[in-house]
């Protein structure tokens, strides 16, 4: 008798990330987005809200001290993914700011709460998530700074309670991830981060964590155009060959002719076929 319980994948709508995922967002999952800013975290949760936001799944997209919803909207509204039909009908947005600015995170959390509640969505971003540590903390409160890890588990319990898909959006740093509780209680971790290499923007997305299945390990180069973002996943090592050593695989690789003299010999005869050479 199989008792396993069978976890529906989400199509992300993203080409590539349902590969690098390990075959979809993990339904009910709580997520982290996290990153550095302009490492395109926001175009990249839109694209996900659109591509999944359904009248059987409607989605809340709530905002924390970042930018308003209708100055998102304006630049969002430039990606083909864009879909204004379902905005306040699948796609509902909301703003918590001024709770934060009067009330402090117990107001937020009650904000956060008592619209989730109302509206049932199916799937919840909270953006801008940090900002509402920073404005705890600046605020020179002693018990709103001590009140943050409690702030932190106590919406992680809810959401993870709603029977929704959630992410959580925010820029942090590396060394955050060993003593911050929400590395721990999130049940997927994707990290975003951009480089300058050779005078050209390097983009690279990591899947460090992601319950119940397997993500293709390592960076994933990923691009932003007119169509939103299009991940590159790496190509893992075939299952059926990733035990044997190299020596051990009868059957030798197909191999084109470079035509420079010399050069075949070097390589054991020529180019390996399907293969990329800087």
């Amino acid at each position: 008798m199989n008792d396993k319980v069978s976890i529906v994948q989400l199509d992300t709508g993203v080409p590539g990330l349902n590969e690098a995922l390990g075959g979809g967002l993990p339904e009910f999952s709580f997520n982290l987005l996290a990153g550095g800013p302009g490492a395109g975290k926001t175009t990249l949760v839109h694209q996900i809200c659109f591509a999944l936001a359904t009248p059987e799944r409607p989605a809340l997209y709530i905002t924390v001290l970042g930018e308003p919803p209708l100055k998102l909207l304006r630049y969002q509204q430039q990606f083909s993914f864009f879909n204004p039909e379902k905005i306040n009908t699948s796609l509902r947005f909301m703003s918590v700011s001024q709770d934060v600015l009067e009330g402090g995170l117990g107001k937020v959390l009650e904000q956060i709460v008592e619209a989730v509640e109302a509206t049932h969505p199916k799937l919840v971003i909270v953006d801008s998530f940090r900002s509402v540590i920073r404005a705890s903390r600046s605020n020179g409160d002693t018990e709103r700074e001590l009140s943050v890890d409690a702030f932190v588990q106590r919406l992680a319990l809810h959401l993870t309670s709603w029977q929704a898909t959630t992410f959580l959006v925010g820029e942090y740093q590396n060394a955050e991830k060993d003593d911050n509780p929400i590395f721990t209680v999130a049940d997927g971790i994707l990290w975003l981060n951009q480089s300058v290499e050779r005078s050209s923007v390097i983009r690279k997305l990591q899947v460090v964590k992601m319950r119940g299945q397997a993500p293709v390990p390592g960076l994933q180069t990923f691009r932003i155009t007119g169509d939103g973002v299009t991940v590159f996943p790496r190509l893992p090592i075939p299952k059926e060959i990733s035990h044997l050593k190299v020596s051990t695989i009868s059957k030798p690789m197909p191999r084109l002719k470079s035509g420079v003299r010399g050069l075949d010999d070097m390589m054991d005869g020529g180019i390996p076929i399907g293969s990329s050479i800087p």
